[in-house]
């Protein structure tokens, strides 16, 4: 999980800054793309022999693509907004910019669903938030930091939250098989890139760089799109040998690791304050993450619990 993870990262990062040519939309259809024909490819696998893990067979109806629409435009919102994080900030700064989806989860689960959070997990939100703010200070005083990439890394923090209360809602629409909603999902998303990259210049820029005729080029974006799917077998994995909470805590020391790895292949270094906020962030998403288990184990023995 750590390496598929990180090196997700480290790939992206290369692809939306490391390139003469900017054009994240691009470099994110390609992947969904790469989805797309992962699912087609493992349809066509079902049934072929035991031991070989199969996908649902491959199929679009239109009107349950419909249906999924909303999701794919929060999903589509997700991956982008991501992705241009990525762009404009440093991979060692990427962990704080990003790390208000928590955060987000709280807020729209009262709003949306009337879910309240209690005080504790609420107090976990408040120090993610002081970690996010000084982070963004600090960043701007050691090294300087992009704004947009800020509001980008805020945006994708926003979309992650909607993706999953929408993915609740949408999954029983697919008999609740994640790689089918992976496949509808994907699909729609590179249906409706395909206006918005033509609308924002990026074919043009695109079909004139020189890289674009480079089997490097095209190596690099392919391994981005086949990492991009493996995050999610892995996650699953993880989860599955472990449990969700371990999961958690297994993203959070990945986070830190990748901060400290980004700074080391820089050479860059940074301030105790720096080092803080990436504290006050982690500690309140573990600190968030050990009180929500503690209310879901209690909740579960109340439930299970013989009445009298």
């Amino acid at each position: 999980y750590w390496f598929v993870s990180i090196a997700m990262v480290f790939l992206n990062k290369y692809l939306l800054s490391g390139v003469s040519f900017t054009a994240p939309m691009f470099v994110t259809w390609f992947q969904c793309i790469v989805a797309v024909v992962f699912c087609y490819i493992g349809g066509l696998l079902n049934g072929v022999h035991p031991k070989i893990p199969s996908l649902p067979a491959f199929e679009y109806d239109l009107a349950l693509a419909k249906q999924i629409l909303p999701l794919s435009l929060v999903f589509l919102g997700m991956i982008t907004f991501n992705n241009l994080c990525l762009q404009y900030v440093g991979v060692a700064f990427y962990n704080v910019g990003r790390s208000l989806t928590t955060v987000f989860n709280v807020l729209l689960s009262y709003l949306s669903l009337g879910e309240r959070t209690s005080l504790q997990c609420l107090a976990m939100c408040g120090i993610i938030i002081a970690g996010f703010f000084l982070g963004v200070d600090q960043e701007d005083s050691d090294s300087g930091v992009s704004y947009l990439g800020v509001a980008f890394g805020v945006l994708a923090s926003l979309c992650v939250a909607l993706n999953s209360i929408y993915i609740k809602k949408i999954l029983p629409l697919v008999n609740n098989d994640m790689w089918r909603l992976t496949l509808y999902n994907n699909l729609n998303a590179a249906i409706l890139f395909i206006p918005a990259m033509v609308g924002f210049g990026e074919v043009n820029v695109v079909l004139s760089a020189p890289e674009i005729v480079t089997a490097n080029y095209w190596g690099f974006l392919l391994a981005a799109g086949l990492f991009g799917i493996a995050i999610g077998i892995v996650t699953m994995w993880q989860i599955q040998v472990t449990s969700p909470l371990t999961h958690n805590i297994s993203g959070t020391a990945k986070a830190c690791a990748q901060t400290i790895l980004a700074l080391q292949i820089s050479g860059e270094t940074r301030s105790n304050m720096w080092w803080l906020s990436n504290g006050l962030v982690l500690g309140g998403s573990m600190g968030y993450t050990h009180f929500r288990r503690l209310e879901m184990l209690a909740a579960h023995q109340s439930a299970s619990a013989p009445k009298a």
